[in-house]
């Protein structure tokens, strides 16, 4: 909903309420709950629709890679359906995220980025607000990192965690040089330390906002999982046993409307209460480091990961270890570093280890096509309007459709032989798309009337 039409809306609420003040007519008189009520769906109604298209965090809505717009881009190019493309100020493996008529994304600049900076002093990280309308740069906020940092990441850099936003402020995660918390002008409110240590791969979880709580998997950092308070940037808790592991944390839906916190570790699939960090349950996992983040429906946890190529399903609101209890399949189907999405009782994903795309049924942990794939993927599988959306670091988007026969719908490719590593982000009607050198907004520019 664009911004005219909210204010059309509001402008007739306040005409009804004027009438309402300045009626004579009784019946009218005896009816204000009635009017509290409209004005109440009124304020729901638009403020549902008007942050629908906002993709705030890592994975989207609910950390699951799925839009539920339609009309969605299929083909582009550097001359076709790009709405605008920005050069970056850095470098970098995060994710974008969209708020309203702004985009924001993570940098890194000087060390490490292959230029004439040999100095580790040089290297400075950003967080960027760019205008969605036009792909200019608001404003570009510099942070300096907390030294030493790993002399080299391999293939990701020092920007990897994708922000989060909860519609008033920024949370940002930079790895050992802390977790901030930023306003949407860009001025920094608080720090938080999570950890000094650092690792060739780098940092790249990112962090998940629950009620009053960032919470962040400092697997690199210090082994723990840990809640900080949103207002003041103190730890509220702190959980161990993050072994070996780069994947965000998951927050499943129970029936009872209850939520867990599920993240996969070296060896096992974890399930904790996300308001005070004790761990409710553990389940055999995958036996190897884990990159991919858990996905969930219906109360299942979707767990793929390792060089061993595995998938598991394991139902949550277990208590101790529910191995024999909740796990229901696992499935000779896996990925080293991109996340699966789920689609009408599917999941899909392309392999960066052995390229090979799978489609799986969810009831079972059948695999129901397991093709060779040409390009390989770092970014996580993206979904929307029956298409499946795969980045390559080097071989463009691939389209697929959704469909438990494998059928490819187009191959898009720009002109920019950096390396994408992010994963891509639907909004409002378009697809962003982000390299070490640019940011792209793929899609009619229709989509961002009214910002």
């Amino acid at each position: 909903m664009t911004s005219e039409a909210i204010d059309a809306i509001i402008a007739a609420a306040n005409s009804v309420l004027q009438i309402y003040d300045q009626s004579e007519y009784e019946p009218l008189k005896n009816y204000p709950a009635l009017l509290a009520c409209f004005a109440v769906t009124l304020l729901f109604v638009t403020n549902s629709e008007a942050v629908a298209g906002d993709w705030p965090q890592f994975r989207g809505p609910g950390g699951l890679g799925v839009s539920e717009e339609r009309n969605l881009p299929v083909e582009w190019s550097d001359t076709e359906n790009l709405a605008w493309r920005t050069a970056l100020p850095g470098y970098g493996a995060s994710s974008p995220i969209t708020l309203g008529g702004k985009v924001y994304v993570t940098c890194y600049s000087g060390y490490g980025t292959g230029g004439e900076s040999q100095s580790m002093e040089d290297l400075t990280l950003h967080v960027v607000c760019v205008n969605r309308n036009d792909g200019s740069i608001a404003w570009d906020k510099n942070v300096k990192p907390k030294l030493p940092e790993s002399e080299r990441v391999r293939d990701h850099g020092y920007a990897g965690p994708t922000p989060a936003t909860d519609g008033e402020f920024l949370y940002v995660f930079f790895g050992k040089t802390g977790v901030f918390k930023f306003d949407l002008n860009g001025k920094q409110i608080w720090q938080a330390d999570v950890g000094s240590k650092t690792h060739g791969w780098g940092c790249g979880t990112s962090p998940v906002l629950f009620e009053n709580l960032v919470i962040v998997n400092a697997s690199v950092e210090s082994g723990s999982l840990i809640a900080i308070d949103k207002a003041s940037g103190n730890e509220v808790w702190r959980a161990g046993g993050m072994q070996s592991s780069w994947n965000t944390p998951h927050l499943v839906q129970l029936a009872n409307g209850q939520q867990e916190l599920v993240v996969s570790v070296q060896g096992n699939i974890l399930g904790f209460d996300p308001k005070t960090g004790n761990e409710l349950w553990r389940c055999d996992g995958i036996p190897d480091y884990v990159c991919p983040s858990v996905i969930s429906q219906q109360g299942i946890a979707y767990v793929i990961g390792g060089r061993t190529s595995r998938a598991i399903a394991v139902r949550a609101g277990g208590r101790g270890d529910v191995t024999d209890t909740h796990r229901l399949w696992e499935a000779k189907a896996g990925a080293n570093v991109a996340s699966p999405v789920i689609l009408d009782g599917h999941m899909y994903w392309v392999s960066d280890r052995n390229q090979i795309a799978y489609c799986v049924r969810l009831s079972d942990g059948d695999v129901l096509y397991s093709e060779r794939f040409r390009g390989q993927p770092y970014a996580s599988a993206t979904a929307g309007d029956g298409k499946i959306y795969i980045v390559t670091r080097n071989g463009g988007t691939y389209v697929l459709a959704a469909t438990p026969e494998f059928t490819q719908l187009a191959h898009n490719k720009f002109d920019d032989n950096s390396t994408f590593n992010a994963s891509p982000v639907i909004s409002n009607g378009q697809i962003f798309l982000r390299s070490d050198r640019f940011l792209y907004c793929v899609g009619n520019a229709r989509g961002v009337a009214g910002f």
